[in-house]
This record gives structure tokens, sequence and C-alpha cells, in this order.
């Protein structure tokens, strides 16, 4: 079945809505990370509700008493968690690496995806293997920047690629859940959740921001455009053209992140022109992990040929 127009029109915009969340954030910088991440999740959070008590209603009693059971209030609260961390950690790293660093290491998750189905579910296929290696020679390559006395700095991409192994808890327990919960009942409560966790965090730091503060911040257009683009625009976005076209459409066109982020920053926030080592490392650490994505998806499709024949 072919898809409807309107989903090539939204998937471009979508991945334009969550590039730009990098640049963005990095731009109001005046805000401590925590803190930042946890604006960016409640304005997010409350775009999502009239979406959520909307679904709600449409929604079966079966379902509505699904959410309730304890197992599935674990996950959503481990979900939460997951998305919690994954910001701290990823907002963090705008502070102390390149915008494009920042991407492209927060963006490598499939390197780590692939790295435990290795050691906890499967024998990864040669394809992955061969991404695998040049995604890690490609990072590795990046990391010449460290020593060129830039912007550039291994506690900066170390804590992006934490963000990386982070998020992985969230796109797993979404993979989960949403089989059978509408997409608005599992983002909203999650990122809720996140923007909830990230506060005591945010004090614990010793962060100095006010929980609320966004309210009457002079960088509030920023924190709503952030939220509309990166969250409505974007991640929402893509979940809507993922019934209409394949998950490796979309797993393929986020990849791009990295490379439009950093043009978004270069081309509205001044950022700078990556060096001649992430230009030439960048695109290896891209390639491999578009090569682990394909492969992957290869591999998933065999496997249930191979039970449909059963």
């Amino acid at each position: 079945m072919r898809s409807p127009l309107w989903v090539w029109i939204i998937l471009p915009l979508g991945v334009l809505g969550v590039s730009s969340a990098g640049a963005i954030l990095q731009h109001v910088d005046e805000i401590p990370p925590l803190m930042r991440a946890s604006w960016r999740l409640q304005i997010t959070a409350l775009m999502l509700a009239p979406l959520m008590i909307w679904q709600w209603k449409k929604t079966t009693p079966e379902v509505r008493s699904r959410v309730f059971e304890g197992k599935n209030l674990r996950l959503l609260l481990g979900s939460g968690l997951a998305l919690a961390l994954h910001f701290a950690f990823w907002v963090s790293s705008l502070d102390h690496t390149s915008l494009a660093h920042s991407l492209l290491f927060v963006t490598a998750h499939p390197l780590v995806i692939i790295c435990g189905a290795a050691i906890f579910v499967r024998r990864p296929s040669r394809y992955e293997v061969i991404g695998a290696l040049m995604g890690l020679i490609g990072a590795a390559i990046t990391l010449v920047d460290v020593n060129d006395g830039g912007e550039v700095t291994l506690i900066g991409d170390t804590l992006a690629f934490l963000g990386a192994i982070t998020v992985v808890g969230y796109i797993v327990i979404g993979r989960i859940m949403r089989p059978w919960l509408p997409i608005f009942l599992y983002a909203t409560p999650v990122t809720a959740i996140a923007a909830i966790l990230l506060v005591p965090l945010s004090y614990l730091l010793g962060e100095n921001s006010s929980t609320f503060g966004w309210i009457n911040s002079s960088l509030l257009p920023w924190f709503v455009l952030l939220a509309f683009l990166a969250g409505i625009v974007g991640h929402t976005g893509l979940n809507a053209c993922l019934k209409h076209v394949s998950p490796l459409v979309i797993s393929i066109s986020v990849t791009m992140e990295p490379l439009i982020g950093s043009l978004i920053g270069w081309l509205f926030f001044e950022t700078e022109i990556p060096s001649k080592w992430t230009l030439l490392g960048g695109p290896l650490l891209l390639a491999g992990v578009l090569l682990i994505v394909i492969s992957s998806d290869k591999s998933q499709e065999q496997e249930l040929g191979g039970y449909s024949d059963e």
C-alpha cells in the first residue's frame, strides 16, 4: 500500500525537528543543563497532555485497566528514568564539547544495542559486526580532536555517549509497550516522569535555577520552540509516520541528525565548523551506524520469516 502524501511532508519536517534540539539547547546555556532539560520536557508534556486526554477517551476499557497494572506502571517509571538520564547526560555534554561531537556520540545508540544484543540475545550478523567496527573506528578518529585544544573534550564526548547508552532503556521499554499502548498514553507520562525526576537531580548537583522558572524566563520562546519542534513536530511526527512507512525508513532518516543538527547550528547559531578529524571520522561513524540499522532490520525480517514458516 502506498504511503499517503502527508507522510513524505511530515517525515523531513520531523527529522528537522529532532535535529534542531541540540543547537537550541546549546544556545540557551544560561540555564544549568539538568534544569534546562527539565524545562524542555515540562513544556513538551504540557503540549502532549491534551492529546493524551483525547486518546484516553478513545481507547478501550481493557487498555485503560492494563495501564494501571503494577508491571506496566513500573515499566513507565523505568522508561521515564531512562529518558531523564539520557537528557541529563546529553544536555550536559552540550556544555563540554562541540555540537557535532555531541550529536555524533548521542546518536550512536545502535552501537550500544548491537553490543547488548550480542551479549544477551543473539549472535550479530557479519554486516552488523562490520558496522560496529566502522562505528568504533570512526569514533576513535573523531576523538583525535580532543588533542587540538578546541571545544571538543573527552568528558563531553563521554557524557554524550552515556546519553546514547541510557536512551536504550527508553527504546527497549517503548518496544515492549507501544504495540498495545497508544503513542500519547505512552509518551506523555514518560515525558512528565523524566521532567519531574530531573528536578531533584538538578538540585543535588547544586544547579541554581527554579523548577518552573521557564514561566517568567526571557528564554521561554526558545523553550517553547524547542518543545514544539523537537517534541511535537519531531518525535510525534515521526511516530505518526511509523504507521505508514517501515521503521527502517525512520531509523535511517534519524541517523542524519548529526549532519542536519550541525548544519542548523552553523547556519543559525554560529557554531564552529567541525575540524578535519570530525569530518573524517564522523561520516565513518554514521556509516557504521547505518549499516547496523539496515543489517539489524534484515536479521529481524529473516527471524520473523522463520517463525512464520513454522
